[in-house]
């Protein structure tokens, strides 16, 4: 307690960290107040009425911040770029120039990549825009507008997509936490009051045990998803005795370790699932457009898709396991590992150095990586299995929520336990 109490003095002392939290704060309020600016012509009252039955746009309001839910400027959210992230992650599998771009080039190449990320956001934004504001013009959330009106609300969007992505690079360069992340995160917990409310006022004292047993359960997912999060494999690494200067003075070999995690991916896998569960959906919207004859078939294929949850959770299920191994095979490199580790003297004990350390880290990170892909799956999946058992609609976006708001509250933590113990040595 003591340790906590003097870190927590050093976050508000310094004042480097303290201009850090400050400068996340402020970019979060800025956030809220655009996410509260509607775009023209917006029906509220069909607006509520649409969203209750939509489990598509109540995932969907989960990546925009909060912003969909009253079709703010905003409403676009993260999505545009995250979507962009993932067709370039992709990419990095299927051409070689880009896995080198991605993984070999250090920060330079990092810059490139987020910079073709930035131009792919664009036309997506775009994209996106026109097939939402054509579904919401066609449900009748929005009024018809002239072809102006119709236009500039586009732009309206797109703008508010772009200042937004550029606000998260702002919070990850001069804040602490991942930009993007921190913007969901504060989409969640602003609607936290809402559905608050929303239980105190339909509260039934028949189903008390049923909210308690909930109360239980999110605590219990919440303690292993920190537990999972924080796990890791250590894998002790021996220094070679080294040899300087013309005296030939001898150091003394010392030993370190390698922290492996047992979730290299963090929540970025959930995220990945849910993109790709909600992309022909937004491919549907925006063909909904040109009045073809195969898209009103299509769109009740995927809604009855959406709408059989034993068939949707196997599916969730699958692409959360298949992304955690996707992710982690993309950020966690045992060759380059291995040539390091050789390159500065170092081995792991029993191993020999070069090609065999690699295949030994290589089995080692699939072993690890196998339990947390079929954790993050359960976890993942376990909402829905809820929302099956109890009829109540919510279960599955609240269960997604927790999950996020879990993974970037350890985030934060993480770095700012890093900024103190910096400031302190």
């Amino acid at each position: 307690m003591q340790t906590f109490f003097r870190k927590l003095k050093v976050v508000f002392t310094d004042k480097t960290i303290r201009n850090r939290v400050l400068f996340v704060l402020g970019a979060l309020v800025i956030f809220r107040l655009l996410a509260a600016v509607p775009i023209p012509g917006v029906d509220q009252t069909v607006l509520q009425q649409f969203f209750a039955n939509n489990q598509f746009l109540g995932l969907l309001n989960i990546f925009s911040g909060g912003g969909l839910s009253n079709l703010s400027i905003v409403m676009l959210g993260v999505g545009p770029f995250i979507t962009a992230s993932i067709i370039l992650q992709l990419m990095t599998v299927m051409s070689p120039k880009m896995k080198s771009l991605y993984t070999e080039e250090g920060e330079a190449g990092r810059a490139k990549f987020t910079q073709y990320t930035r131009m792919l956001s664009l036309p997506l934004a775009i994209l996106q825009a026109f097939g939402f504001l054509t579904l919401l013009e066609s449900q009748g959330v929005i009024s018809h507008l002239t072809f102006f009106d119709f236009a500039l609300n586009v732009i309206l969007v797109v703008a508010g997509a772009t200042l937004l992505m550029w606000l998260g690079e702002l919070v990850t360069e001069y804040g602490i936490g991942n930009g993007v992340s921190m913007i969901i995160f504060a989409g969640i917990m602003a609607g936290l009051p809402t559905t608050i409310s929303q239980l105190v006022f339909n509260f039934d004292t028949a189903q008390l045990p049923l909210y308690v047993g909930f109360v239980f359960l999110a605590i219990g997912i919440i303690y292993a998803v920190v537990v999972m999060t924080e796990a890791e494999r250590v894998v002790p690494i021996t220094n070679a005795k080294q040899s300087r200067g013309n005296m030939m003075l001898t150091t003394r070999g010392n030993n370190s370790y390698l922290p492996l995690r047992l979730n290299q991916a963090g929540v970025i896998p959930i995220i990945f699932a849910l993109s790709i569960l909600l992309f022909p959906q937004m491919v549907l919207n925006i063909l909904g457009a040109f009045n073809l004859p195969w898209v009103a078939s299509a769109n009740a294929a995927i809604a009855s898709f959406m709408n059989d949850y034993i068939l949707y959770g196997a599916v969730y299920f699958v692409l959360v396991f298949l992304f955690t191994f996707f992710y982690t095979a993309v950020t966690f490199d045992p060759e380059a590992i291995a040539k390091n580790l050789q390159r500065n003297g170092s081995f792991i004990p029993g191993i020999r150095p070069g090609d065999h350390t690699a295949e030994y880290l290589g089995n080692l990170i699939t072993r690890l990586t196998l339990v947390g892909a079929l954790f993050l799956a359960v976890v993942a999946v376990l909402p829905i299995a809820l929302q099956v058992a109890t009829g109540i609609a919510a279960l599955a976006i609240g269960g997604t929520a927790i999950l996020i708001v879990v993974n970037v509250v350890l985030d934060l933590i993480r770095r700012l336990d890093a900024q103190v113990s910096l400031r302190e040595y």
